[in-house]
């Protein structure tokens, strides 16, 4: 049941009415008035679990069956058409939840996770594109920072030559009319904070970084589609998110060459904003399930999703041992 801040203020009616029109008046609203700011106050601090939790996030259903796997005293909880899932892995008290595709959804998820639970720190694990020709699919990377590369102007065109507006620059290069551009944060200052880059917490990149050699990593899919070269754990370099799903060579050169990128996909980069806002460490794991277009046939998401899945989350399980 969704909770309006009205749902808990008693209607005005006409016996409410007839009493505010009398000499107690004025005892009336100010009961009236406290009840509106004891329902907001209420609603705004409500959290459904007080114990410290790291959150658990994947983008979808195949990416987080592992983890679910691996979970001890669970207990769910509902939120509108969410749910949350509490418990501990690995020993450690967490949340995990379903982000949803895109940056949209995520960004939306991870907030309402942090408003309703006591989150210190946030972990990201599931699939993405590889862009860099030196990785492969199976892979699992673990970027230092991430940029929204569709945040962007889209130039006008005139006989070959795009002009972009006043405001906007050309840091990055260009791809076409697409001019990315760094992200505005209202921050409530005279002017918005732009980033070009989130970073990921350097303590959370330093236990990745100690867990990276020591970990198996799956090669064949339950239906014995084996990867052409052992899986590696790379810890370190650039992601890119966006809106787009990337399936796309020139693009996908493009995005390696201008911002020297390892993996493109939906969600981290707007996870890793909503925690540099909430000044929450945060980290993302991520196992490439196909090359974004790179390959030479099809793309390679449908036989190597779970395989890639399977292979991020077990480096999160690795990665939640060796947390303090």
């Amino acid at each position: 049941m969704v909770i309006h801040r009205g749902d808990l203020l008693p209607p005005l009616t006409a016996e409410v009415t007839c009493i505010m029109s009398t000499n107690r008046f004025l005892a009336g609203l100010l009961i009236y008035l406290l009840a509106y700011t004891f329902a907001g106050t209420a609603l705004a601090e409500e959290r459904l679990d007080a114990t410290p939790r790291t959150a658990i996030i994947s983008a979808y259903r195949p990416e987080w069956i592992e983890l679910q796997s691996k979970l001890d005293d669970r207990r769910d909880y509902a939120v509108g058409r969410l749910t949350f899932v509490t418990g501990t892995v690995e020993g450690k008290p967490v949340v995990l939840f379903l982000s949803g595709v895109s940056m949209v959804n995520a960004a939306m998820t991870t907030q309402l996770a942090l408003d309703r639970f006591a989150v210190s720190r946030i972990v990201f694990s599931g699939i993405a594109g590889g862009i860099d020709p030196n990785l492969s699919v199976g892979d699992v990377v673990v970027p230092e920072r991430w940029r929204e590369y569709l945040e962007s102007a889209f130039a006008r065109e005139n006989s070959g030559t795009y002009t972009l507006p006043s405001f906007a620059g050309r840091s990055v290069a260009n791809f076409g009319m697409i001019f990315p551009q760094p992200v505005e944060l209202a921050t409530g200052q005279a002017e918005p904070e732009k980033i070009d880059w989130f970073h990921v917490d350097p303590d959370l990149l330093a236990i990745a970084r100690s867990i990276a050699g020591t970990v198996p990593l799956q090669a064949c899919t339950g239906t014995n589609m084996c990867l052409s070269s052992k899986p590696k754990i790379v810890v370190g370099g650039r992601g890119v998110s966006g809106e787009a799903f990337v399936d796309n060579a020139a693009f996908r050169t493009y995005l390696q060459k201008a911002f020297n990128a390892e993996a493109v996909d939906m969600e981290s980069a707007a996870v890793a904003h909503v925690a540099y806002l909430n000044a929450k460490p945060f980290i993302a794991f991520r196992s490439l399930s196909d090359l974004a277009g790179g390959g030479k046939g099809e793309n390679e998401l449908g036989t190597f999703f779970q395989l890639a899945s399977d292979n991020s989350a077990a480096v999160v399980l690795a990665f939640m041992r060796k947390l303090p």
